[in-house]
Order: structure tokens, then sequence, then C-alpha cells
């Protein structure tokens, strides 16, 4: 395994753009590398590198702290290039503390057709629009914690492999499977023809709470949440088979939508 240790940031001998992935590229940056094509994400912490490589994504590349080495190389295939240095050589390079202790450079995988996470679910998340990458990477944590099969996301909901959904998910977004919905009227019939209904966590004049409907479900229930702000579109509530809301007290009108997804999750478990 190629081990390089990095004491300056332009020591002599380094590969040229040997530490691009690290420095300076946003998360949008990253996703629009040329090569490899489909563009890469940034892995933070042993712990989710771990989960990554086992989910089946390659690693372009590691940087990490000599102090969290070994725990590296025993994740890490042998292929793959690890760059070692002290914590302030690699914070002047990524322009903050690396308090985990390692990033990794990763290949994003391919995305599955929507058809192909629907063959044998019976439960599936969709986030429309969800903004917020803390919210995101919670939803995936509860996903994978309560037993939904797949999460699948509108076209304008925030990316599930941004650093801090990584992060916050504990790398479940990296075990869950999901990919992205087309527009509405295309997505409705996929969900339908599969034999989904689509339930819909809002606030309305006829839903039905979340104990009746959870009292006798379908067997394939799509659960549909909305971004943090307005709720679930129109669009969306037009295509969604039922209205369901979760009662609160004390003049409260609704739950931060991860947590929503939490309790939604549990009370439809399988």
């Amino acid at each position: 395994m190629p081990v390089i240790h990095i004491t300056d940031l332009h020591q002599v001998g380094l590969p040229e753009d040997a530490l691009a992935d690290y420095h300076g590229l946003t998360d949008v940056a990253l996703r629009r590398v040329s090569e490899p094509a489909g563009g890469l994400y940034i892995a933070e912490s042993s712990k989710v590198i771990e989960r990554a490589i086992a989910a089946g994504h390659r690693a372009r590349s590691v940087l990490v702290e000599e102090k969290w080495l070994a725990g590296i190389r025993s994740i890490v295939p042998d292929d793959v290039p690890i760059y070692v240095g002290p914590s302030a050589v690699l914070e002047s390079l990524t322009g903050f503390n690396l308090h985990r202790g390692a990033l990794a450079s990763m290949h994003r995988p391919e995305l599955p057709s929507v058809a192909s996470l629907l063959q044998d679910a019976r439960r599936v998340v969709i986030l429309e629009d969800i903004v917020d990458h803390t919210n995101v990477g919670a939803i995936f944590r509860s996903v994978a914690g309560l037993g939904a099969d797949a999460v699948l996301i509108t076209p304008r909901c925030a990316d599930p492999l941004y650093r801090r959904s990584v992060r916050v998910s504990m790398g479940t977004v990296l075990q869950v499977p999901w990919t992205r919905l087309p527009e509405w009227n295309e997505a409705a019939p996929l969900l339908h023809d599969a034999g989904f209904e689509i339930a819909a966590l809002a606030l309305s004049d006829d839903a039905v709470t979340l104990d009746e409907y959870a009292a006798a479900p379908p067997p394939r229930v799509a659960i549909l949440f909305g971004t943090e702000g307005d709720g679930l579109s129109r669009q969306a509530l037009s295509v969604a088979d039922t209205v369901v809301t979760i009662p609160m007290l004390h003049g409260v009108d609704s739950l931060n939508v991860a947590s929503a997804s939490a309790v939604a999750l549990w009370a439809l478990r399988v």
C-alpha cells in the first residue's frame, strides 16, 4: 500500500494534483469531476470509510493523521494511496480540523433504477426537495435503524453523499439503497404500477392520523416527506393516495422532518 508522508503541501516529489480532491473543492465541484465519470464524494472518519468500502464503493485516496494510520491500513485496499501528515498541515489543506482523523476521496457509485429498488420493497421513503443536509442524513439513519427498504429523492433534494449528510447518518447513506426520482408526472406512475400506495405526511383537514393508518396499512407503502419550510408541494399532494398526520399536543402543529420520519417509520415498521 503506498503510504506517502506529507510535511509540506509543496514538498518535492509529491505527485501533481495528488491532494486536489481535498483542497478548495466543494461537494458540488466534486460531483462534477470528469475523471472518474460520475464524480467523487468525501467520506469522513474511519467508521464511515469502512462502511463505504464494505458497501462496494471504491476509494481513490485517503488523507489521515499519523495516529489513525494503523486503523486505516486495515480497512483500505492495498492499491489506494494514503497521504499521512500532521494535523496542522492537513488543516491547512482542507480548511478545517480533522478531528475525526481521516478523509477518503471515494468514487461515486452508479445509482440504481427506481424500478429495481421498488421490485422487492415493502416500505420506501420519499424525500421531496429537502434541502438541509443534516435532515437528509438523519432520515437515512432512521431508515436504516427502523427498517425501510429504500429512499427515493426528488430532483431538487439535497445530495445524500454531501459530507455532512454522510457524517450525520453515521455512514448509513452508504448502506441504504437510494436513487433519484424523475418529476412527479413520471414518478407517481412508477410507484403506483409497482403496487405502492403513496402516503403523504402533511397537515390537512381530510388527513387520517398516523395511528389510524398504521393499524391497517397497505402491503406496500411509499411514505412521503416534504421540505423543511413549505412542506409538500401541490404536485406531491395531488399524487398522494392518503394524507397522514402525526397527532400533536400543546398547540404544536408538526415535528422537524427528520423527527417525523422516525415516528412514521416506527409506526409503520414491518
